[in-house]
């Protein structure tokens, strides 16, 4: 899975992960290397989780009463104790499911200077991916890397817009069709198809095919390729055709597992529970989880990107151009 935009993720919380140490050493002159790395992994993790949390789920969710919940959702978990609801915590095969979000990839990338704007390169998903990707980060400044993937838009989570890159994956002498395995995971693992899922969601089934979608060519598309049996459709399919909620970036039968899982993923792991607090993270570490955003993160190592990012209240919403 290894890329341009991972790299560039790892790199930042890299650069984050130091400034955190250099923070706690001189707060704790005393600690050797291993207790500063292991207390800045925990304050580095957590600054994700929040991200995450109150940033990145707004952002492709961008509705107000999304942004009052999940900030309401980071702040009250975090007052509370650990619990697994009477399992051991993982992601089930329902969350799995709908967090299939591979049209987000494009399969084309366009990089801009972050000084002018001006169109630097242009490459295809397979160019900046895998054993090219270290040749890209050496091509282009970080400046110039991040400030394209903020001026850029990922693509649609909808029909007929999935990767192709990711339809003819090559893995050494192996071609994955990606969208085919997707669709095939989910009827192994017995996730159930689109309208048994909406039934246990106590979502209204859909009862004809014209029901699916607003675009009727999709809903004549998707009638003739299971035969005309409604709850024959698979639930990648109809998810990527339901009518999405205004300014949602994925459709309502996905966000109800993703509130669920949202909240169970931080509730179960005591780091944001039962052991948030300063003798696990210290006094100078719960500041620095609360006084940042990703945005500050950015700004903290890029400070040139500041002028951008002065008017944009959430980074992973579209920057204005330079």
């Amino acid at each position: 899975n290894w890329w341009l935009g991972l790299s560039l993720l790892h790199t930042l919380f890299t650069l984050e992960h130091n400034a955190i140490c250099d923070k706690l050493q001189r707060e704790f002159p005393a600690w050797q290397d291993e207790e500063l790395f292991q207390r800045a992994r925990l304050i580095n993790a957590a600054i994700m989780a929040k991200i995450h949390t109150v940033e990145w789920t707004p952002g492709i969710l961008a509705h107000p009463a999304l942004k009052i919940g999940m900030n309401d959702n980071w702040t009250r978990i975090r007052k509370s104790k650990a619990e697994h609801h009477a399992a051991p915590f993982a992601m089930t095969e329902e969350f799995v499911s709908v967090y299939r979000m591979h049209p987000l990839m494009p399969d084309d990338f366009s990089f801009y200077s972050w000084q002018n704007d001006a169109l630097l390169q242009t490459r295809t998903f397979p160019e900046i991916a895998h054993a090219r990707t270290r040749e890209t980060m050496q091509q282009m400044s970080l400046l110039d890397l991040f400030y394209s993937f903020g001026v850029t838009h990922p693509g649609a989570i909808t029909l007929h817009n999935y990767p192709r890159f990711l339809q003819h994956l090559q893995r050494g002498e192996e071609h994955i069709d990606l969208a085919a395995t997707d669709i095939l995971r989910d009827r192994e693992r017995g996730v159930p198809r689109y309208n048994e899922f909406r039934r246990l969601l106590d979502l209204d089934p859909i009862e004809k095919f014209e029901d699916l979608s607003d675009n009727r060519a999709w809903c004549e598309e998707i009638r003739q390729l299971y035969h005309n049996d409604i709850n024959s459709v698979d639930l990648l399919i109809g998810m990527y055709a339901e009518p999405l909620i205004k300014g949602f970036g994925f459709s309502e039968t996905a966000f109800r597992i993703f509130l669920l899982m949202a909240s169970r993923r931080l509730q179960s792991d005591r780091f944001f529970t039962t052991d948030y607090n300063e003798k696990t993270y210290t006094r100078a570490g719960l500041d620095w989880i609360e006084q940042t955003t990703m945005t500050t993160v950015l700004t903290r190592h890029l400070p040139q990107l500041k002028p951008i990012l002065k008017n944009v209240e959430n980074a992973f919403a579209p920057w204005p151009s330079a």
